[in-house]
């Protein structure tokens, strides 16, 4: 099935979107002179060059991993203030995703249940408790529940109003960030956690270390978890870089696959599957050449396969990218050792 932007980011409502993000923004860069400088949230290098910089928030590149992360970054108190109170997140849950909910289920959520399930027959993954860690609107949730494959799905979303839309649904929720969960929270008796799912969280966190090794503790022995995330040696951001939709001051920390993998390794899991599954870079850059945020006489390769054949060519060098692991969304897959 295809994807378009529009249909998960309709055009009508992204005016008022961008106002409110900006105003986001504003709120939190008011505090910028209070960030601090960290290593590579991958490898914990020290030293990095400067990448770029957006809406005042500075990029820079590990010398050592490729890792595209915010340097300095907001603080953890900073973080969690500012999703408690954006006002963007309040008018995606209000607005954007009950206007995209249904190409979202159809085109997204649907076959990422499917998607679970297949990785968890492969790789003999017991079904006995699912968590999705930041479950957002809550379709994920919604839809693997009634799959009926898994005994319990239960929901993480610290977000007051994105809890609210997963209650709903009828979900179980805990309100609280995934590094606040304690075992006793979650489990009934003879219960274990076998698969965390986690889709565009891990770019969000001052910590991913301390998210990854958070997961490990709450995952049952060979347990499963799945990330979703930006790549940030993907098409669409390494071409765009900051006029990328998937740069901003919320996605701190924009991983390469090699460099995700071996943190994730590095707390306690074993890689099972990697894939850059992502849809919408080549219409993302494609847009750009449009408007003149790219130079298509700069371009001429893009400008032929993205403006002059993309009717013919636009689907399969999507699919190119898919499948040469260069797509700007990537997936892992990590067994608990």
């Amino acid at each position: 099935m295809t994807l378009t932007e529009n249909e998960i980011r309709p055009e009508a409502l992204m005016a008022e979107q961008a106002r409110l993000f900006a105003e986001d923004i504003a709120r939190l860069m008011m505090r910028r002179d209070e960030f601090i400088t960290v290593a590579c949230p991958a490898c914990e290098a020290l030293q990095f060059q400067p990448a770029f910089e957006k809406t005042g928030m500075p990029f820079v590149t590990c010398v050592q991993c490729e890792t595209l992360y915010a340097n300095p970054r907001p603080r953890p108190e900073h973080l969690a203030d500012y999703y408690r109170h954006s006002k963007n997140y309040e008018y995606w849950s209000q607005y954007i995703f009950p206007a995209s909910e249904a190409a979202r289920r159809e085109k997204i959520f649907k076959p990422r249940v499917a998607m679970v399930l297949e990785i968890c027959e492969r790789f003999q993954i017991p079904t006995d408790l699912l968590m999705e860690v930041g479950a957002g609107f809550g379709i994920f949730g919604e839809e693997m529940r009634r799959a009926g494959r898994f005994r319990r799905v239960v929901a993480v979303e610290p977000t007051p109003y994105l809890a609210e839309d997963c209650r709903r649904r009828g979900l179980e929720v805990l309100e609280k960030p995934i590094e606040q969960v304690q075992l006793q929270d979650v489990l009934k008796p003879g219960e274990s956690i076998s698969v965390i799912a986690s889709f565009e969280v891990i770019e969000h966190l001052f910590s991913p270390r301390a998210f990854l090794t958070q997961c490990a503790e709450l995952l049952a022995p060979g347990g499963a978890l799945m990330l979703t995330c930006p790549n940030g040696k993907g098409f669409d951001i390494a071409m765009l870089k900051e006029k990328s939709s998937a740069v901003d001051v919320e996605h701190i920390n924009l991983f390469n696959p090699r460099s995700l993998a071996g943190l994730m390794e590095v707390c306690g899991f074993e890689i099972l599957e990697t894939q850059t599954p992502g849809k919408l870079d080549a219409e993302l850059v494609r847009k750009q050449l449009l408007s003149g945020g790219l130079n298509p006489d700069e371009h001429t390769f893009l400008k032929q396969v993205l403006l002059e054949q993309w009717e013919e060519s636009g689907a399969a060098f999507q699919q190119f990218l898919i499948d040469q692991r260069l797509s700007s969304n990537m997936l892992l897959v990590g067994r608990k050792v």
